[in-house]
C-alpha cells in the first residue's frame, strides 16, 4: 500500500492537537503498528490566537507562523499537511501556498461528513469561535452545497466561547450542561445536525453525544478520517 507522510501543524490548541492525534489512531483500521498512519507533528503552541486576529483584537498575524510550520514539515518529508483548527481555515490558502503541498481543510471535511451522515441535509448548526463565525467559512462551505448555517444566539454564543476559552483551553472542567442546552436550542431553530466546529469542543464530543439526542458532527473526527485517507490507510466504519 502506497503511503504519504502527513505533517500536522499543531498547537492550535495544544490539547485539541493531542486529541486529533488520538482520533487518527483510534479511527485507523489497523491490526499492527505498520497499518497506522505516518505523521510528523509540529506542536507550535506559540502561534498567535486566530480569533483575536480575525476580529481585529490583535495585530499578531498567525498566518505566516502557520505557513512557516508547514514549510518545516515539508522540509522533513511531509507530502501533505493538515491543520486541525477550524478558526485557522481562512489562513489555509496562505499555508498551502507556502508549503507547496496539499493542505487538508477541516471545514470541507466536516461539511462532507455531515452530508454523508444525513443525506438531504438542509440546515446545519455551527458551534464555533467568534472568529470562525465572523470569517463565515462554514457559512460559505455549506452554502456552496445548498445547506443553510444555523448559529447560536448572542447569549448562547457566549456560552460556547466560555467553554472553548475559559474551560477547555484553560484546562478547567467544561460546562457540558450549558453546551447541551445550546445544541438543543440550535436544533429547535431548525438545525438537523450540529457541527462541533471548534477542535476544543471536539474534546467533549463523546460526552455530548451521550447527553444529547441530536445528530452531532465532530470536526476532529471528520478531519481525522480525511487524514487517514490522504495518508493511504483505511479508517474504521
Amino acid at each position: 500500500m502506497s503511503r504519504t507522510l502527513v505533517g500536522v501543524v499543531g498547537g492550535v490548541g495544544p490539547l485539541a492537537t493531542a486529541y486529533f492525534l488520538q482520533r487518527v489512531v483510534l479511527l485507523t483500521d489497523a491490526r499492527t503498528d505498520q497499518d497506522h498512519v505516518d505523521l510528523v507533528v509540529h506542536q507550535r503552541a506559540s502561534i498567535p490566537d486566530r480569533t483575536a486576529y480575525l476580529l481585529g483584537l490583535s495585530g499578531d498575524d498567525p498566518g505566516p507562523v502557520m505557513a512557516s510550520c508547514a514549510q518545516d514539515l515539508v522540509s522533513i518529508g511531509a507530502r501533505a499537511v493538515v491543520l486541525p483548527c477550524n478558526t485557522a481555515e481562512p489562513f489555509l490558502p496562505q499555508v498551502e501556498a507556502a508549503a507547496g503541498v496539499p493542505v487538508l481543510g477541516i471545514v470541507r471535511a466536516s461539511v462532507a461528513a455531515a452530508r454523508r451522515r444525513l443525506p438531504g441535509l438542509a440546515r446545519m448548526g455551527v458551534l464555533a469561535t467568534d472568529g470562525t463565525l465572523a470569517a463565515r467559512t462554514y457559512h460559505d462551505e455549506l452554502a456552496a452545497v445548498g445547506v443553510q448555517a444555523v448559529v447560536p444566539s448572542t447569549e448562547d454564543q457566549a456560552v460556547v466561547m466560555a467553554v472553548i476559552y475559559d474551560q477547555v483551553k484553560a484546562g478547567r472542567p467544561a460546562d457540558l450542561r450549558g453546551l447541551v442546552g445550546v445544541v438543543d436550542r440550535v436544533a429547535a431553530a431548525g438545525a438537523q445536525a450540529v457541527a462541533l466546529a471548534c477542535t476544543e469542543l471536539s474534546v467533549l464530543n463523546d460526552e455530548l453525544v451521550r447527553a444529547s439526542p441530536h445528530l452531532v458532527v465532530d470536526s476532529v473526527d471528520s478531519l481525522a478520517r480525511a487524514t487517514i485517507q490522504r495518508a493511504g490507510a483505511r479508517s474504521v466504519a
